[in-house]
């Protein structure tokens, strides 16, 4: 009886674990709002790739601040990101630019 305790124990463990980091990131609606509107969803998704990075592996790999990643948003630059399509410029306003970079940055501290 107490082996399958045990096993009972570590296999919720596993399980906890294993969901905790398989958790999608939420995206807050009015962000969602900005990269609807923006087309940023066509491409990518929070926490995976889709097209071009996830949003999480931005901030994983790169440590962007939010001026950096609106500059990147009106002049992309494809070296960085080697293995993926480069991405098109896009007249997103800067104020828009400002708030969904913020999120993106908020993404590395989770």
């Amino acid at each position: 009886m107490k082996r399958f305790t045990k096993m009972l124990v570590a296999a919720g463990a596993f399980l906890a674990v294993s969901t905790a980091a398989n958790a999608q990131v939420k995206i807050p609606a009015d962000i969602e709002a900005l990269l609807t509107k923006n087309t940023c969803l066509a491409c990518h998704k929070a926490d995976q790739r889709l097209v071009g990075p996830g949003y999480k592996e931005v901030m994983a790999k790169k440590k962007y601040k939010p001026e950096q990643i609106v500059e990147l948003i009106a002049n992309p630059k494809p070296a960085n990101w080697p293995g993926y399509p480069p991405m098109a410029p896009l007249n997103v306003p800067k104020d828009e630019a400002m708030k969904i970079a913020k999120w993106i940055v908020s993404l590395g501290k989770k």
